[in-house]
């Protein structure tokens, strides 16, 4: 094994316990605010952004509600951190129509940032990429199905 690999690997676990520390922390003050009935736009879109970064589609996609909530009652200074975001959690679960058309909003309010111009890149590199996989998965369908179809009808005249 590599002498790379353990620090490496130290790295990684203080990344993901980082991350599940701050998930934690932001859940807590959400909930809490959700409970006396005030929630800052503050602790929302923190919460919302440890959301996002889950790798559990159903808090990705819960992430998302509580951003476009955010981008429709938020004043517009903040929009654009809410279009980035919600441009990545779409792009997670996949959604890359929807991820482009977060990237081109935000790019309407600061087309020269760099960053955004990158995302956009790689969501669209990553729709050709699983587009190319379905176009693939459905010409194996249709070759088996073929396949079928072909058996049954040399079944049909041998009988």
């Amino acid at each position: 094994m590599s002498s790379l690999y353990y620090p490496l690997n130290l790295l990684l676990c203080i990344v993901l316990i980082d991350f599940c520390l701050c998930f934690q922390k932001y859940e807590k003050v959400y909930h809490e605010q959700l409970n006396s009935g005030n929630i800052t736009q503050k602790a929302q879109f923190e919460y919302a952004w440890c959301l996002v970064r889950s790798k559990y589609s159903a808090d990705i996609r819960k992430g998302l509600i509580l951003l476009e909530e955010l981008f429709h009652t938020d004043k517009e200074e903040s929009k654009r951190d809410y279009l980035y975001y919600l441009a990545i959690g779409n792009a997670r679960i996949k959604e890359y129509n929807k991820a482009l058309q977060y990237v081109r909003g935000f790019l309407q309010i600061e087309p020269g940032n760099h960053q955004v111009h990158d995302l956009e890149v790689v969501i669209k590199r990553r729709m050709e990429k699983e587009g190319l996989v379905g176009v693939a998965l459905t010409g194996g369908i249709v070759l088996g199905i073929g396949a079928v179809v072909g058996l049954a009808f040399a079944l049909a005249k041998k009988h």
